[in-house]
């Protein structure tokens, strides 16, 4: 890990650290572009086949299955059991975030209100690649399930013989998925915005991936599939508040929690004040690391990873903001008091027994949140994600009385003659009524 001073912040840290380089290049949007082209309306079903069989390395007869027609699957007792524990916290967080309808009356007769729907239709891309996230699978599914979305197709890469990894069908059974379309990568963002004779077209689509999968996703919003996603998504990142306080194998295995996801994850640590223990950090970093069957992966995050030196908690706390990382462990004493200070983050995990794997896997809180910096200007998945909302007004005569005259001037105003009448026109009907009341 390389190290810096806040005090002396330098332009290689503001350049590499705090704006992360895009994995989004030239040649990564030139060939996702191709295939959303290629799966296009009139060759999505050949098309799919093909890259399913290049990318994915596996020839399926069938692409698309409902989830309904397949057998439940049989998981190790232990293993059920954790997922289900994971469900009912995912399942008891989320539905707490319903909404709760209200009517405003602005004015005596004018009434307004704000009413949640779900969306119909979600695909859900839960990654392969170098491990299987069943995780992922409920975190994606079980708001999917509570806002009541009628059509739930959840996309995963296959394994060798085409089966689908049984943790991940397990969680898609419970959470009410309806169809899995066995395809990874930018090709299966690209079967689920366009839709193929067996898989459903989406309406947006949520979940993280490698650079293919998110550029699929950013260039497929802004085409003509009409879809929409839940946020750009990069590799996992990770920054950890630490004083001296803190236990030197909790933040090793924190930073390294992180750094195994892959090796372009990003891992900073920021030393808030004198008495932390560096070289016991490095030492527990590097014994743990060569212990992990995944060690590989997270020495090269490592390598491009970094530690800040801070003078005190407000100055960590600055750091972090500017940073905005997609999880933020504050391993300090009294680690609650400094939550009001977050601004931006995707998850906040507080004091020396909140782990970050906690929200990963079965906190509750969902584990699907913006990276790159994204924590400035989004949040993480949550319930409304899955909900869109209309907002439906109310007016009564006396309501139209009350306010008509307002709009007709701020229409005059404007030079919106017909929107001006569309008011006026109504008042003179009101009028013209009370006086033969009065006859």
């Amino acid at each position: 890990m390389q190290f810096c001073d806040y005090a002396s912040l330098d332009l290689f840290l503001w350049r590499e650290g705090l704006v992360r380089s895009s994995k989004l290049g030239c040649v990564e949007l030139s060939r996702v572009g191709s295939i959303s082209d290629t799966n296009s309306e009139y060759n999505t079903r050949k098309g799919l086949k093909c890259y399913s069989r290049r990318f994915d390395k596996v020839e399926l007869d069938i692409i698309v299955e409902n989830v309904n027609d397949l057998p439940d699957p049989v998981l190790d007792p232990a293993v059920q059991k954790a997922f289900d524990v994971a469900y009912d916290n995912i399942f008891a967080f989320h539905f707490a975030q319903k909404p709760v309808e209200k009517i405003v009356e602005n004015m005596e007769g004018v009434r307004c209100k704000r009413v949640a729907r779900s969306i119909s239709s979600v695909g859900l891309y839960v990654p392969g690649g170098t491990a299987v996230l069943p995780s992922t699978a409920l975190m994606l599914s079980v708001p999917a399930q509570i806002a009541g979305c009628k059509t739930v197709v959840l996309a995963t890469p296959p394994a060798e013989d085409g089966s689908i990894c049984k943790e991940v069908l397990y969680c898609a059974k419970k959470a009410g998925v309806t169809h899995i379309l066995k395809a990874g990568g930018a090709q299966a963002i690209s079967a689920m915005a366009w839709g193929t004779e067996s898989c459903p077209k989406v309406e947006k689509i949520y979940g993280p991936g490698n650079q293919y999968v998110t550029a699929a996703k950013m260039i497929l919003q802004n085409s003509e599939a009409m879809i929409s996603i839940d946020m750009p998504a990069g590799p996992s990142e990770v920054l950890v508040i630490a004083d001296k306080h803190a236990n030197p194998v909790h933040i090793a295995a924190d930073l390294l929690s992180q750094a195994e996801h892959g090796p372009d994850s990003q891992v900073v640590l920021v030393v808030a004040g004198e008495g932390v223990n560096i070289t016991a950090i490095e030492d527990e970093i590097n014994k743990q690391c060569n212990s992990l069957p995944r060690g590989n992966f997270a020495s090269k995050a490592l390598s491009h990873s970094f530690t800040v030196y801070a003078r005190d908690m407000l100055e960590a706390i600055s750091f972090s903001n500017l940073y905005a990382p997609e999880h933020l462990i504050i391993n300090v004493k009294d680690a609650e008091k400094w939550e009001p200070f977050v601004e931006n983050a995707g998850s906040v995990f507080l004091g020396q027994w909140t782990p970050e794997s906690v929200g990963d896997y079965a906190s509750g809180t969902n584990h699907v949140l913006p990276t790159y910096g994204y924590a400035r200007m989004y949040g993480g998945v949550s319930l409304d994600s899955f909900l869109k909302y209309i907002t439906v007004q109310s007016l009564t005569e006396e309501g139209l009385r009350n306010l008509g005259p307002y709009v007709a001037t701020m229409a005059e105003v404007e030079g919106l003659d017909a929107h001006k009448r569309a008011v006026t026109l109504r008042l003179q009907d009101i009028e013209a009524k009370q006086v033969s009341n009065l006859r």
